[in-house]
């Protein structure tokens, strides 16, 4: 976190800020990480007679509270975390339903409602808590963000539409081009080591997009979860998905924007 000025120059700094990056965008994934290794780690019969999914629960619970223990997340986060665990629920219980059943929690649980292992929900959560981290340790500052109203209502379609797709066809495409002209001039400013650097915001959404995309995959690998073309045996997660999930990162960032010490590094455009 020093951004003392550093005498460097050329390809050095290239690769020196390029470390400080990765490392930065690693620690902003504390969350994600920790749970990761808990999925991997535990075994899917789960250990001392408790199923996985409840112990998955307990450990995203554990990281969550030490987290806010040390300091590494404030109650008002927390708050805005907690809002993505319910959000993320409430998408899951309808698509694991009987008349949809776009994927399955294949395993016993105690902890399941409507199907679906409470754990779950943290998955979305891993999302706010890593924008939440990485906002802080990168220093961001959003140039030229759209009105609040209009990103509101863009967040709140794209959610909406992860329900109505079954029923009146799916209007994603739409709604991704309605939100690049939306975030067009939107850029994001961030600091890697000790000087500012810029990209287009929507590039920061479709590239964590990708990556949660590329986390699915491992997790349907490991049989947490798994969609109906994966029963029979593990095949990749298709890569429409990646695009579903670069819209859930505009929702997640939109509500992550509404908390106060963010908004204050926030430039709404004036025209």
């Amino acid at each position: 976190m020093d951004d003392r000025p550093r005498p460097l120059a050329g390809l050095r700094r290239g690769l020196v800020e390029f470390l400080y990056f990765g490392v930065k965008e690693a620690r902003a994934c504390l969350f994600v990480g920790l749970f990761f290794a808990a999925i991997f780690l535990m075994p899917r019969a789960g250990l001392w007679g408790v199923p996985r999914y409840d112990l998955l629960l307990v450990v995203a619970i554990a990281i969550q509270l030490w987290m806010v223990k040390v300091r590494l997340e404030t109650w008002d986060e927390l708050k805005a975390v907690c809002l993505f665990h319910v959000v993320g629920f409430a998408l899951e219980a309808f698509k694991v339903s009987g008349s949809v059943q776009s994927w399955s929690y294949p395993d016993f649980g105690y902890t399941k409602i409507f199907g679906v292992p409470l754990f779950s929900g943290f998955m979305y959560a891993a999302v706010g808590s890593y924008i939440v981290q990485a906002w802080r340790l990168l220093d961001l500052r959003i140039r030229h963000h759209p009105p609040y109203w209009m990103a509101t209502t863009i967040a709140i379609l794209i959610y909406v539409n992860f329900f109505t797709h079954h029923y009146i066809g799916d209007y994603r495409w739409y709604l991704a081009a309605c939100a690049l002209g939306l975030y067009s001039r939107t850029t994001v400013v961030f600091r890697p080591l000790d000087r500012d650097r810029r990209m287009p915001l929507m590039l920061g959404f479709v590239l964590t997009g990708f990556f949660i995309w590329m986390a699915e995959n491992i997790g349907t690998f490991w049989g947490v979860w798994r969609y109906p073309n994966q029963l029979g045996a593990w095949s990749v997660v298709h890569i429409s998905k990646w695009s579903s999930w670069s819209l859930l990162v505009i929702m997640t960032f939109t509500i992550v924007a509404s908390l106060k010490h963010v908004k204050a590094k926030i430039h709404i455009a004036e025209e």
